[in-house]
Parts: structure tokens; sequence; C-alpha cells
């Protein structure tokens, strides 16, 4: 895919678009360490649930970490044997759903903060509602991607399913975050020294594996964007780095005050 078609792909951020529906802030943040994009959750969730910011979509890539889930049991972490050579790699507690996974450069990660209640009926369908953002992402691609009943994700394949894309999200006080992460080209060795997201014998791939070339991961982000949009049918109205989100220790009112009646 070329530059010409990543234009086509680029959510539309018209005024008469960002008011056809629900309007939300898309935040292309780059590589962010797994501690600060927590940090910068709670103060957005913190935010949203005051009614003082849009509804987020925050994309990003964190550096090489384990994430530990409120799931996690000890034997689904790296064994002994593994920790010496995977002493370079945190692995740190997440107070999101589901056990312990990869994240790494290469992987799309994506954290919504959005009021739940104006975009579902309840998690259930918010989990079905991301996959099938990342279904029909990976469709693009002509990646045919697929869900599995009481397993949250993205898998490839039939028999032996292979996990593409995880699921792992909190909700409180009404107000969505954490979220999904896509395996684009993120290095798949050091999931072999876990047991990804407590599944025991889970295989992970990534697109690059699945179609031997690694995707330009800004258009990936861009399709996502667009996805999600159509999916919770909201649309994004501006599109901002971390320098536009809130900082530690300051509020986000001149961020993005709310405008809905219903927030």
């Amino acid at each position: 895919m070329d530059a010409d078609h990543l234009r086509h792909m680029a959510p539309d951020l018209s005024p008469a678009k960002a008011h056809s529906g629900k309007v939300g802030i898309l935040g292309l943040l780059g590589q962010v360490p797994y501690p600060d994009a927590c940090d910068l959750q709670t103060r957005c969730r913190t935010e949203r649930a005051a009614a003082r910011i849009h509804d987020l979509l925050l994309l990003l890539e964190h550096p090489a970490v384990f994430t530990a889930g409120r799931m996690t049991r000890d034997e689904h972490a790296p064994g002994k044997q593994n920790r010496s050579r995977l002493v370079d790699i945190p692995l740190i507690r997440s107070d999101r759903g589901g056990s312990i996974t990869y994240h790494g450069p290469g992987q799309l990660i994506g954290y919504p903060i959005l009021k739940l209640s104006d975009y579902c009926a309840g998690p259930k369908a918010y989990v079905r509602g991301l996959e099938t953002v990342l279904i029909r992402v990976l469709g693009a691609w002509n990646i045919d991607g697929h869900c599995r009943d009481g397993l949250p994700g993205v898998w490839i394949g039939g028999t032996r399913p292979m996990k593409i894309a995880s699921i792992g999200v909190r909700i409180a006080h009404g107000i969505t975050s954490h979220g999904f992460a896509l395996n684009v080209s993120v290095d798949l060795e050091p999931f072999s020294s876990i047991v990804p997201c407590g599944i025991d014998d889970c295989r992970v791939t990534s697109m690059a594996q699945l179609l031997g070339s690694v995707p330009d991961p800004g258009i990936i982000a861009e399709q996502v964007a667009m996805e999600f949009g159509k999916q919770f049918n909201i649309s994004w109205m501006d599109r901002v780095g971390l320098d536009r989100l809130p900082p530690a220790g300051e509020p986000a009112h001149s961020y993005g005050c709310e405008e809905s009646s219903h927030a």
C-alpha cells in the first residue's frame, strides 16, 4: 500500500463529519513506556469520568515488556531457565483483565478511553466490538481472523489456531481503559518464554509472519482508527500527540471539553 491508499484511509476530521454522531480524539503517540502509558490512562480516565474531555483512542507502541493482568498465575510467567536471557525485559503487574502477555516494538497497542454506556450494552459486547475492528483490519490484508468463544482476542487458522491480537480491558466507573494489542511485526520469540494469555499451548503469530513482509505501521494505525470509528459510530474530530494529552498533575480542561449532555 502506498501513500495514496493511506490518505484515503485517514479518518475524516472535517467539521461536518465531526458532528454526525459521537465525536472523539485520536491519539497517535509513538513509543511510550508501559508505566507511563498506564499513568496517562489513569489521568485520561479521571478526566473522562468528569466529562472534561472527549472519548479517546490512544494508538502507540511499548518498549519490550511483559505485562501481567489480574488473571495471571505464577506458572504463566517466565520460568527460572528463561530469566537470565530475559533480564532486559521487565515484568509489570497491570490492573487490566486477562493473564500475561508480551508487548514490544512492532506491535500496535490501542487504549480506548470511552464512556462505555454510550457505545455498548456491556463489557462482552465491547470486547466483541474490539475483535470485530481487528478482524476487519486483518481482512484488508487478506488475513482471515476470527474469534473463539471464551478466549478474547483474534485468531488465525483452524485446527491449531494462532493468536494474532490480544484483548485485555478494564472498566471503572463506566469508563474503559487498556484495550488491544495487534501483532504487526513484533518479535515473537519472547512469547515462547511465557504462557501467553494464560492459554496452554497458545501459539502466536504476526501480520509480518503471515504476509512474508513488514506492513507499514502508519497504515495499520490509520486502518484501525477508521474501523474503530465505523464499529463504534465515532468520528475523530482531532488527532493529537503526547503534548496534547493530560500531563501529570494537571487537569485537561483545555484539551477537549465534553459537549454532549449525555456524559
